[in-house]
């Protein structure tokens, strides 16, 4: 496959990931400002994680019929199309399902989060077919990625200093974030796509099905953890620290800049595949729980910047361990399984408000806990699938 094709790819992913971190971030601080409440707006990601779920089904299925390019710009229009509106609308009735559709990422705030979409872990994993290049061209778009989210995270930062209103800051930057999507839009339709083999079931192999459904054993726990954590983590820095937006937007800057460089490195590291994504999704569970009890800001800001350094290096390695037991015909269902395993799970999310209300560390504490056992499950259940196919 072309460089000219990963280029394109690359340029799509970043702006993307500007666009999309801002939605991510914005979310619980624009509802929270608009008057709603923490249960309230865990609900209203409940709705955002629900939807994408619905989605990325969809999208998968059609994308092993009419390729992965096409299901990728089709998911990319929803969101490009959502914060356009959200740039214009002023009513809460039209807001809320407006971000329900354009936080198609999933709600999840986390560095990498832009980059994915519907499609994307298919197409590179049929225009690349060897392991090791997967990894390394995953490892660097997640780096550019990632980086690029610094500009999103930025954007909750500066946004106090634009000439407008409080609530006007955010509708402007929205409008921003539409263009970026649209240069998105325009850079997949350069991308070229490696011939597949001919869809010959009507959802999968047995083969492929028995090997993603110990990936999605694990992705359950792991999702559960997730959704119970991050989704309202801005919110979470706001209420347990009384960190203002331009504080909160500063420590994912922190966090999305070492995500670039665990993503660099992990294309440098020469170490057992399933060995590294399974002890970093346990260290991301351990490091949540250490946020959890910190009693002090920039402890837990520095934390989840380390958490960020873990997850970079992690995901690559991660994607290519997902599809390793996967029919080359059936990336697209199968990885958008395995994604909707763990967004389905994330509907935790609309627990963690009342955790949040409860007692403010458990929604870290809780969702910690649960990422890190999901990250042992995954080894065990992985590491015996490995034994019994070279057996």
């Amino acid at each position: 496959m072309t460089d000219r094709t990963f280029k394109f790819l690359l340029i799509s992913r970043v702006t993307r990931s500007i666009s999309l971190i801002y939605v991510s971030l914005s979310i619980p601080l624009y509802l929270s400002l608009l008057g709603l409440s923490p249960v309230t707006i865990g609900l209203i990601v409940f709705g955002v994680v629900g939807f994408y779920a619905s989605l990325s089904f969809g999208l998968g299925m059609l994308g092993d019929r009419i390729g992965y390019k096409k299901s990728l710009i089709i998911g990319d229009l929803l969101p490009l199309i959502g914060t356009a509106l959200l740039a214009v609308v002023t009513s809460v009735k039209l807001i809320i399902p407006l971000l329900i559709i354009t936080g198609i990422g999933g709600g999840a705030s986390g560095g990498l989060r832009g980059m994915w979409s519907p499609g994307i872990s298919a197409l590179i994993a049929s225009n690349w077919r060897d392991e090791k290049e997967r990894v390394k061209r995953l490892g660097l778009i997640s780096s550019a990625a990632s980086a690029a989210s610094i500009i999103g995270s930025l954007l909750i930062s500066i946004k106090q200093f634009l000439p407008f209103s409080s609530l006007e800051d955010y509708r402007f930057i929205f409008g921003i974030s539409s263009l970026l999507l649209f240069v998105s839009v325009i850079s997949l339709v350069f991308v070229e796509e490696a011939q597949r083999p001919k869809k010959t079931t009507k959802i999968m192999k047995k083969s492929s099905l028995n090997y993603i459904l110990r990936v999605i054993a694990s992705n359950a726990v792991t999702g559960a953890g997730i959704g119970l954590a991050i989704p309202l983590l801005p919110l979470w820095f706001k209420i347990a620290y009384h960190a203002n937006d331009f504080e909160i937007g500063l420590v994912f800057t922190f966090s999305y800049a070492l995500t670039s460089i665990g993503s660099f490195l992990a294309t440098r590291i020469k170490f057992d595949t399933l060995k590294i994504a399974s002890i970093t999704r346990v260290l991301n569970g351990v490091l949540l729980i250490g946020i959890a009890f910190s009693p002090w800001f920039y402890l837990a800001s520095a934390l989840y910047a380390l958490r960020g350094l873990n997850a970079g290096i992690g995901a690559p390695n991660r994607t290519a361990i997902n599809v390793r037991g996967v029919s080359e015909e059936d990336y697209g269902t199968a990885t958008s399984l395995q994604g909707i395993s763990t967004r389905i799970a994330q509907l935790s999310s609309g627990l963690s408000g009342y955790l949040l209300e409860t007692w403010i560390p458990l929604p870290e504490l809780s969702g910690g806990i649960l990422q890190a056992i999901g990250g042992y499950i995954y080894y065990r259940l992985l590491k015996e699938k490995r034994k019994a196919t070279s057996s």
